[in-house]
């Protein structure tokens, strides 16, 4: 897409909401370099050079570390999803979704990232976060959290409104699109959706405002309170504690942060390109060369083995119709 000049779509935040445009953003900001892709390095599961110094102990890694010669480049998380989920494969097609889950590590980097693009401007942004931030005695007690769950989302609120001009690219996501539930593309089956730090942030923080806690901390609460912390370490002494705050659990298992249903993230992505997306299924012939999709063997999945010998075991039974229904 980058070769041929297509840009990605780009959810983004403006004036509270989040929208979500394909003419805000090349992949040259993508990648925050216009260097050509055959000088550009691709590294998977890697630190972020740029910010090792803003923790007081190691960083995770993220999905991929992208940089050039000159040193510049970006840190992302990539989400390949795809089109229709779960939720959706029912609904009318223009209200397909994608399912996103996203990692403890995706709301570290999205503290990160804003903390860098805003670090001239220390002074006001620690004056938005700290009054709840040092309201805050015990960052691990849910009912503390519970008590203070008010002043959290609406400080973050305050904060992202604010600074909404600095957000800048975080997750990729490219989506492939299926014929409703069948493990068939679609004929326009390929596109990017490029969300940035601060929609992500609004995702859960919105999601955290809809569903209020009440005897227990949700993850998007606790997600919430990640980011407030985070970003009050950051702004206030320049580094963070990566390690506690990762464990800050609040009764929630801490292999991931949260999830978003399709049905939760269909009017934040909504763009005709969600429904027809731009890249035709035949680019594949043109990735994938030599023969190499013989070699294919996506986990052997037994549903799909099943599914592809439906007829010939079950006789009559159909089993595209049968999955349909």
């Amino acid at each position: 897409m980058r070769d041929e000049g297509i840009k990605p779509v780009y959810v983004h935040t403006s004036e509270g909401e989040i929208i979500a445009s394909d003419d805000k953003i090349s992949f040259d900001d993508v990648f925050n370099s216009n260097a050509p892709n055959k000088l550009l390095r691709f590294d998977f599961e890697a630190k972020f050079p740029g910010f090792c110094g803003y923790s007081f102990d190691s960083l995770e890694s993220i999905d991929l570390v992208v940089s050039d010669s000159k040193g510049a480049g970006r840190p992302l998380e990539v989400k390949l999803t795809v089109l229709p989920d779960q939720t959706t494969f029912r609904k009318k097609e223009d209200l397909w979704g994608c399912e996103l889950v996203v990692r403890p590590v995706s709301v570290i980097y999205a503290a990160l990232t804003i903390y860098h693009s805003l670090i001239d401007r220390k002074e006001e942004a620690l004056k938005l976060l700290e009054k709840t931030a040092l309201g805050v005695g015990d960052w691990t007690n849910t009912s503390e959290i519970l008590v203070h769950q008010k002043q959290i989302l609406v400080t973050l609120e305050s904060f992202l409104d604010a600074f909404s001009d600095s957000q800048v690219p975080l997750i990729l996501q490219p989506i492939w699109k299926t014929q409703g539930k069948l493990p068939e593309l679609a004929d326009q089956a390929f596109d990017v959706f490029v969300w940035s730090n601060m929609a992500l942030c609004r995702l859960f923080l919105n999601q955290a405002k809809a569903n209020p806690a009440t005897k227990k901390v949700s993850r998007h609460l606790r997600a919430s309170t990640r980011l407030l912390r985070c970003l009050y370490d950051l702004f206030s002494t320049g580094q963070m504690r990566r390690s506690e705050i990762v464990r800050m659990a609040l009764g929630n298992q801490t292999d991931k942060e949260f999830s978003a249903s399709g049905a939760v993230t269909n009017p934040y992505m909504k763009h005709p390109r969600l429904t027809v997306p731009r890249v035709h299924k035949s680019v594949l012939s043109k990735i994938i060369l030599n023969g190499g999709e013989k070699n294919l063997s996506p986990e052997r999945r037994f549903d799909a083995t099943i599914f592809f010998t439906a007829t010939e075991l079950f006789g009559k039974t159909d089993p595209v119709s049968k999955l349909i229904t």
